[in-house]
């Protein structure tokens, strides 16, 4: 036992060395990241006197309870790297997810010091009071889970969700991310790359938003501090330094680095003129694995792409030229230009493939659709909507999400709308609007109020139960889900019909209630509701009276004299129909 207890501190003084000398966090779980290093470091004292105690044995309760306290001691460790040595832009898009690992660590650490048996350790009175204490905080963090930062939230939903986002934003945002440098950039974008790497090149919506971010802040970085820019353009001290390409950026057959990046059915990542010539030649095996390609279809790796062109930039070296071409890609009857080999795969893992494959076919779509009009007319002429329509109901919450952020994106083009209406998709979308995860039920809003932009579709959207689930999200959603709800029910409601709905559906004192909070970012969108539910014959009694009650006027007056241009419209004229409300009536 004397042997094992001792081999038991020794661990444990590592790891609190390990703890102590982390780097400062710069990041948005700075807060979190500094409490937990501190508490950690406040048990070294605990260690330090149980080496002094070499010689007094210790009972097995003791030891379990070391025991326990070096694996919660380990999974701290871990957590606090990941977040040093991580991507900050994916912190912030995941903070929800990083503050739950916190807690988590901090109730394993508080559980491991309540089963250690202080009383039978030979321990010093003031050591003993300072674990006390150290034990007490670590309770009191129990639970409590870290206040969102709101204006965090808000920033990285608009910069996401406005196709041309205000460049305030994305100063704001390098300012919280602490990526203010050219250095700060470097850093994160190798961060990046190695999530990218690790995951084996997922195509995951994140990489995208999360490449798309950092190209933004990056160009506020060069605005704010144009100096820089000439630092980063001197040639002459890139050449000196001549940076070396990461492996990964290199094709495994030509060993240059990539301008057109492909995934194989193997998920290995070739140059696309390079595998081309290789199955030109007749190969049916994937070079790097030597394993049989189930097909020979290639798909563009738009991540690892992304990240090669953000390298380029970030050390001096010119792009590869030519970047973007595609060899295999055939043009429609329709004149539109896409990889319809690749589309035509992904289709058929969409019919036939298991829960995984056809959880990343969705994924894989998803990006394509995203990504231009010609992907947009080819996936939905290769007959992928009543593919996706069927994913709807998938068990799998991941596929759901690819599977309705798909649509919508396939709904940017018009006469794909009648096509996704024709196959049954409205209940289905509904459906995960109501129990989907957040993010599902996000784009599943927005694909609403995108195939509601087709008049006849606005009625079969009401009918099928939408308004409701709409409304739910309005009040319980995130910053850009209320946005997408808000958008959606306004454009529902120019039918008279649904404005009856979402009355019925109490809509009324969710939308009072975004109108009296001025710092929730939803006002302008809650008045233009109120606005066009009132709007129609001589006004709707029933809304204009609960405006009344729950004491609305007040804030109509301020916006209709001190609001914007638009604000100052629609509160005026909600004010005028509320002057033609008696309020004895009942």
């Amino acid at each position: 036992m004397g042997h094992q207890k001792e081999e038991l501190i020794n661990e444990l003084t590592e790891l609190i060395d390990g703890v102590s000398g982390l780097p400062e966090c710069r990041s948005v779980s700075k807060r979190m990241y500094s409490n937990l290093v501190r508490r950690v470091k406040l048990l070294s004292p605990l260690v330090e006197d149980l080496k002094d105690s070499d010689g007094v044995e210790v009972g097995d309760d003791v030891v379990h309870g070391l025991e326990l306290l070096k694996i919660a001691l380990i999974s701290g460790l871990e957590l606090l790297k990941s977040v040093n040595e991580g991507s900050k832009i994916l912190q912030a898009l995941q903070i929800e997810n990083i503050s739950s690992r916190f807690l988590d660590v901090t109730e394993q650490i508080e559980d491991a010091l309540s089963h250690i048996p202080y009383n039978k350790l030979d321990l010093s009175e003031e050591v003993r009071e300072q674990i006390e204490l150290v034990h007490a905080q670590f309770k009191r963090a129990k639970g409590k889970m870290e206040s969102p930062d709101e204006q965090l939230e808000k920033d990285l939903a608009m910069a996401q969700r406005e196709q041309y986002p205000d460049p305030l934003i994305f100063k704001r945002l390098s300012e919280k991310l602490h990526l203010r440098t050219i250095n700060d950039l470097k850093k994160e974008s190798l961060a990046i790359h190695d999530m990218v790497i690790s995951s084996g090149g997922d195509p995951e919506e994140c990489f995208e938003t999360i490449a798309y971010l950092l190209r933004k802040l990056k160009d506020c970085a060069m605005t704010e501090n144009p100096e820089l820019d000439a630092l980063e353009g001197d040639k002459s001290l890139i050449k000196h330094r001549s940076p070396v390409i990461p492996d990964d950026f290199r094709c495994p057959i030509s060993l240059e680095l990539m301008k057109d990046p492909v995934i194989v059915s193997t998920g290995q990542t070739y140059e696309r003129s390079c595998i081309q010539k290789w199955l030109d030649a007749g190969h049916k095996t994937c070079p790097k694995t030597q394993q049989t390609l189930l097909h020979t279809a290639l798909t563009p790796n738009y991540v690892l792409k992304s990240l090669i062109a953000l390298w380029c930039e970030s050390n001096g070296v010119e792009l590869p030229k030519n970047q973007g071409t595609c060899r295999n890609k055939r043009t429609g009857a329709g004149g539109s230009d896409c990889d319809r080999v690749a589309i035509d795969a992904l289709l058929q893992k969409l019919a036939n493939g298991n829960s995984e494959q056809q959880r990343a076919a969705a994924g894989e779509l998803r990006l394509l659709a995203k990504r231009n009009a010609d992907n947009r007319v080819c996936i939905a002429g290769a007959g992928a909507i009543p593919l996706l329509v069927e994913l709807l109901s998938s068990s799998d919450s991941r596929t759901q999400e690819h599977a309705v952020t798909a649509l919508l994106n396939l709904s940017i083009n018009e006469s794909n709308k009648g096509t996704i209406v024709n196959a049954g998709a409205i209940p289905d979308i509904v459906d995960v609007l109501r129990n989907g995860s957040m993010e599902a039920r996000e784009n599943a809003a927005a694909t609403l109020f995108s195939l509601s932009v087709v008049d006849e579709n606005k009625v079969a959207i009401g009918a099928a139960g939408a308004i409701p689930a709409l409304i739910d999200l309005l009040c319980h959603g995130t910053p850009r889900g209320k946005k997408d709800a808000a958008t959606a029910i306004f454009n529902l409601s120019i039918y008279q019909g649904n404005k009856v709905r979402a009355v019925r559906a109490g809509i009324v004192p969710p939308l009072v209630r975004l109108l009296k909070d001025p710092g929730g970012g939803m006002m302008d969108e809650a008045l233009a509701i109120l606005a066009i539910l009132a709007s129609h014959q001589e006004g709707d009694v029933q809304s204009l009276k609960i405006v009344r009650e729950l004491g609305a006027e007040e804030v109509l007056k301020e916006l209709s004299e001190n609001g914007t241009d638009r604000a100052k419209r629609k509160a005026g004229s909600v004010l005028e129909l509320l002057q033609r409300v008696d309020p004895v009536e009942s």
